[in-house]
């Protein structure tokens, strides 16, 4: 049973929370390797790759138009020290814990990273 509700903020906490006791972070990746992004919401011309705390969670949202997609573990300190340096780099946002409806928190990388500090 998901954790996650209309309040992203909360989902936010809950992000943390779960991925500092997992250590683990679920993004959506297809066969081709490639990261599923998508347009932002928020922020015209930018681009938001969603992560979850829960593999669960991340898998619900390969369907549909993501259904090429599978959900992919990433250890959490590949995603901090790396992908957020990376992402930070190319101007790509951070989407996390995205609920059943795709509500949720666009936030810069470097932004994310410092939750763990």
């Amino acid at each position: 049973m998901t954790k996650l509700t209309a309040d992203t903020k909360a989902n936010i906490d809950v992000f943390v929370t779960d991925t500092k006791e997992s250590q683990v972070v679920w993004g959506l990746c297809n066969e081709e390797g490639d990261w599923l992004s998508v347009a932002s919401s928020e922020f015209e011309d930018s681009e938001v790759m969603p992560f979850w705390s829960a593999e669960a969670d991340a898998s619900e949202h390969c369907a549909d138009e993501w259904a090429e997609f599978s959900a992919v573990m990433i250890p959490l300190d590949v995603f901090v020290e790396d992908w957020m340096i990376t992402l930070s780099e190319d101007g790509v946002l951070v989407g996390l814990n995205w609920n059943a409806q795709l509500e949720g928190s666009e936030l810069e990388p470097t932004d994310v990273a410092k939750l763990y500090l």
